[in-house]
């Protein structure tokens, strides 16, 4: 049985921060990730056409499946910079390599921030130094706190699972609070495990978690150019590599599943100026896929998400966002749920407006929907939408 942590992370890992006053100046904005050892490396990038250059050179990199170092930086996308903002995300690589002697193959850059900005290079190269000669002066929580932008809390979750006889840990960080969007992550998410896993296998648990996780949350639709989960595993643990047939095998799928959902979780309730976390439950299709389709329809429909920040049930908006999401259903036959309390019957209100108006003042609302055409399911986290979320959005940039 895993568990939720706050304890010290997996071995084998150092952690750097530093302040290059990337945006503005007073935080640390710059961190590293250093395995001690070369380790196993598995991915999932952003599904948006225009990607960010780290994004790109990651998904070069990738494809060794081997790793040692992140170099992420907050404030600054570098997205939309053309060559030069390749040549910037190389350049950062190689004096990151140079200062600390390891293969710039071994590398990955990630970035999160404004679009359509080059990077202060002038502040951000004599940064580096220091942060590469300060390797194990900060911790993972260091970094989490390093990568956010508009998040108002970091995430993190450490979990501990037996390996035979011995104890592996498995952790991870995201940040994210906007622009989340299905079909890929969380904006940055960074999972490190000592436990010794074959690059292939890590490669399909990774892509599973995140389909069940990052992939089934939305807070305004927006998806990013900039969504990376990288996931390194370092093999500390000394235990033999996990294959799909280990023994170990489901405890580790399961545990990581738990910490992706648990860090999905962390991202929508954190969504910017939100005030409720929603799951919506569709069920009773006949298939997952269309399941799935009608959730994200509903959890990405801001009248839907304007209702239950005004404690309004107004269900029509659900069975309208039902209507538009492609999928062949009957109203005749729709039941819908607000929290445990039915307002919908067949397709026709069940007269319960009052309870419901009640229950929605709770701070975590389920929606579900049951259409009764088949045994398929599928859940899709996502947020209220505020009045905050528009004055954070549009100053961004100020």
């Amino acid at each position: 049985m895993s568990k939720i942590l706050n304890s010290k992370g997996p071995k084998g890992f150092l952690f750097s921060t530093a302040e290059a006053a990337i945006k503005k100046p007073g935080r640390k904005d710059v961190a590293l990730i250093i395995s001690e050892v070369e380790a196993d490396i598995a991915g999932a990038f952003t599904t948006n056409t225009v990607k960010a250059a780290p994004v790109k050179l990651c998904m070069k990199k990738i494809k060794s499946g081997k790793g040692r170092v992140i170099v992420v930086n907050s404030g600054n996308a570098n997205a939309c910079t053309g060559m030069q903002g390749t040549k910037n995300a190389n350049d950062i690589i190689s004096h990151i390599s140079k200062q600390l002697g390891i293969k710039s193959s071994l590398i990955y850059p990630s970035s999160t921030g404004v679009i359509g900005t080059q990077l202060p290079m002038e502040r951000i190269i004599p940064a580096l130094p220091a942060l590469a000669h300060n390797a194990s002066g900060s911790s993972f929580e260091d970094v989490a706190r390093a990568i956010m932008t508009t998040d108002t809390f970091p995430k993190m979750i450490t979990k501990k699972i037996k390996i035979g006889n011995t104890m592996g840990t498995i952790s991870g960080i995201c940040k994210g609070a906007g622009m989340i969007a299905p079909n890929m992550a969380t904006m940055l998410c960074f999972i490190l495990t000592d436990i010794a896993v074959k690059q292939k296998t890590l490669n399909k648990t990774l892509k599973s978690s995140v389909n069940k996780s990052f992939n089934r949350i939305t807070i305004d639709g927006d998806m990013s150019t900039n969504d990376t989960v990288l996931m390194m595993a370092n093999g500390m643990l000394g235990n033999e590599p996990l294959t799909e047939k280990s023994e170990a095998f489901q405890s580790f799928q399961k545990a990581l599943d738990e910490l992706t959902y648990g860090l999905a979780t962390l991202v929508v309730k954190d969504g910017e100026g939100a005030t409720k976390l929603i799951e919506v439950h569709v069920k009773g299709t006949r298939n997952e896929a269309d399941a799935a389709k009608a959730a994200l329809s509903i959890a990405n429909s801001s009248l839907v998400k304007t209702a239950i920040y005004g404690n309004d049930a107004n269900w029509g908006r659900i069975m309208a966002a039902l209507g538009y999401s492609g999928i062949a259903f009957r109203e005749e036959k729709t039941d819908i749920y607000f929290n445990n309390i039915k307002v919908v019957k067949g397709g026709l209100a069940n007269n319960k407006d009052r309870e419901a108006t009640e229950t929605l003042k709770t701070k975590i609302i389920k929606i579900t929907v049951d259409l009764h055409s088949g045994s398929s399911s599928s859940k899709v986290l996502t947020c209220d939408l505020t009045e905050e979320y528009i004055r954070i959005n549009a100053e961004y940039r100020t």
